[in-house]
């Protein structure tokens, strides 16, 4: 007698069969890589805003949100902030399908990876629904949103554990971006093959630094998260603009986030030239 593993009812196959077909269409490709040129002018804003915040002279707060309200105010800020909100919404689309098939066009993803994927797309989704908030003039955002955020949290059930573990979660992340720098395994995502040496270098040195600069900011975010659930305090909450002020006090200051600053903007760099030569 062979035994033979029930198949999948054929909605559910014909959802994954349109699916696949999404995944390695032209069109999705091209969207994806607009995410990727979307993610890239965010950071390099985001990375110039750190740089005014060490010079003392910050206006927009240096976050993506700081950044999206930065592309408004430009001439013709709001088309702007339109194609860049399509290119968000593209890059997050793309991340919810290798969560959901494992791959893409060009790559596949383990597990982990497709957790990260989810986890990545959701965060580009927000920042999405954020450029159009701003689009219809009912933005807010930043650290003080986070700690609104974390004080409706502690009104829950062990809602202090739930604050410390998606501080946790921030700071296994700022981890894995110092392990993606030091092994360069980032690389493994791009063409390397088409690029000139010198391209290669530019890329790599790029990566490098804008992951370390993402370790550090991402890793702030968890710590201070974690203070708050400890000390049942939302006033320690801080988004990635209270993390980089954090970094302006501190000794020597505006030399470190002045660093910090120059990774970010790497990192806009690289995500930008993940737009030719990143595997989808």
């Amino acid at each position: 007698m062979t035994l033979h593993a029930p198949s999948k009812p054929r909605p559910v196959r014909q959802a994954k069969a349109g699916g696949e077909r999404v995944a390695r269409s032209e069109g999705f490709e091209w969207l994806a890589r607009s995410g990727f040129a979307a993610r890239g002018v965010i950071y390099v804003l985001v990375g110039i805003l750190a740089f005014d915040l060490a010079l003392g002279d910050g206006g927009q707060s240096a976050s993506q949100q700081g950044a999206l309200r930065t592309i408004s105010h430009q001439p013709f800020g709001h088309v702007l902030l339109i194609v860049v909100a399509i290119g968000l919404a593209g890059y997050a689309l793309w991340r919810f399908a290798h969560a959901l098939l494992g791959h893409g066009k060009e790559r596949s993803s383990d597990g982990f990876e497709r957790v990260g994927a989810l986890a990545s797309g959701l965060t580009y989704a927000g920042l999405c629904a954020i450029a159009i908030k701003i689009l219809l003039g009912s933005d807010s955002g930043g650290s003080a949103n986070a700690r609104k955020t974390t004080a409706g949290v502690f009104g829950w059930p062990l809602g202090a554990w739930l604050v410390a573990i998606v501080g946790a979660v921030f700071i296994g992340v700022g981890l894995y971006q110092g392990y993606r720098a030091f092994t360069k395994d980032f690389l493994k995502e791009a063409k390397t093959e088409q690029m000139s040496p010198r391209v290669k270098a530019w890329i790599k040195w790029s990566g490098v630094f804008g992951h370390l600069a993402r370790m550090v900011v991402l890793s702030l975010v968890g710590a201070f998260l974690i203070k708050a659930a400890v000390e049942y305090d939302p006033s320690n909450a801080v988004g990635l603009d209270g993390a980089l002020a954090r970094v302006q006090h501190a000794s020597y200051g505006p030399y470190l986030l002045g660093v910090v600053a120059a990774g970010l903007i790497a990192f806009g760099v690289y995500s930008l030239s993940n737009a030719r030569y990143g595997r989808v």
